[in-house]
């Protein structure tokens, strides 16, 4: 496998002596005197999907696109990708898939079957799964796409849409090394703190832990929002000398106008963390690891989402402490 796409200084052009790529053992469409970018085929085009589809064609790769929405696919043709009429079409002739999707039964879906990745990819494709997905997940779909000759990583992100869309994520990879260096030049179009954490699944478990701080923390900062507002202190000069000390995060900065202005236009829905906290509630009590305060938390995600407030931005969480004061929202 040729390490010359895995070099950081060179993160958009293989080397023009090896006119193949790394991706497969299969040569580009391209003349081999003009080597290109491998193929990429996307498939979900949702609030993170779309914009981080948009930096990869930015960095110079071909992309081909599918996902249920018409508007999502006519943005994306805007983008200068290409549109497929389907899973099946969009893998057929790529290097590289990479996945964006809900959760584990989305990835399932556009996974197996007959107008499936794995029965529509070419053998050498790699695979990346960008989903929030549960470890086991991870590992069952690594195991059926070796079967197939296609290499898989698991690869989920942290940012939110903000970091999506200004290509700032930090991207947490499950998988083989080999993998891991040969998808790097596509990682960095994408992300800025990109890590491979272990094997297959591993990059999911850590997503699963990066789910539980961060519900813990928007937690930890509504509470501080409805003391501070009770207590008559300016909200927003508050905020900004908290950001400057100790308690300042990239939650708090990132998500402080939310609760500033009460918007909370889904960034990141609480559907979402929802259903990712019961991933690492699940998963933590198959290993034995107690979550005090994250059980806590995750009750009143579920709770707020109960309360029919699900398609709202997670800082929403905030809506749920001023219930709980007696405020009327």
């Amino acid at each position: 496998m040729s390490n010359n796409l895995a070099d950081s200084s060179h993160p958009t052009r293989a080397d023009s002596s090896h006119p193949t790529h790394a991706y497969s053992s299969h040569p580009t469409h391209a003349d081999s005197s003009h080597p290109t970018h491998p193929a990429v085929a996307w498939i979900g085009l949702g609030i993170m999907g779309s914009p981080m589809s948009e930096n990869v064609i930015k960095a110079g790769y071909e992309v081909t696109g599918f996902t249920l929405e018409q508007e999502k696919l006519d943005r994306l043709a805007a983008a200068g990708g290409t549109v497929a009429g389907s899973v099946a079409e969009a893998v057929r002739n790529a290097d590289v898939i990479i996945t964006m999707v809900p959760a584990s039964p989305q990835v399932e879906a556009v996974a197996y079957g007959p107008d499936g990745i794995l029965e529509n990819a070419r053998p050498g494709a790699l695979l990346i799964d960008m989903s929030s997905i549960t470890p086991q997940t991870s590992i069952d779909l690594a195991a059926a796409a070796g079967d197939k000759g296609i290499r898989v990583l698991d690869a989920p992100v942290s940012g939110g849409e903000a970091g999506a869309i200004e290509a700032v994520l930090s991207i947490m990879v499950g998988g083989e090394q080999a993998d891991f260096d040969a998808a790097k030049p596509v990682f960095e179009a994408l992300g800025r703190t990109i890590v491979l954490c272990g094997p297959h699944g591993s990059g999911q478990t850590v997503k699963a832990a990066n789910q539980l701080i961060v519900a813990v923390n928007i937690q930890a900062c509504a509470e501080a929002v409805v003391f501070l507002e009770k207590s008559g202190v300016d909200l927003a000069a508050a905020l900004d000398v908290l950001g400057g000390g100790l308690a300042g995060s990239t939650v708090l900065t990132r998500k402080k106008d939310n609760f500033l202005n009460r918007d909370f236009k889904p960034g990141f829905r609480i559907d979402l963390h929802h259903k990712d906290m019961g991933i690492v509630t699940d998963a933590a009590r198959t290993v034995g690891a107690p979550l005090p305060v994250g059980a806590v938390v995750a009750q009143l995600v579920a709770s707020l989402r109960a309360q029919g407030d699900g398609g709202l931005d997670h800082s929403a969480l905030l809506r749920a402490v001023e219930r709980l004061s007696g405020a009327q929202v």
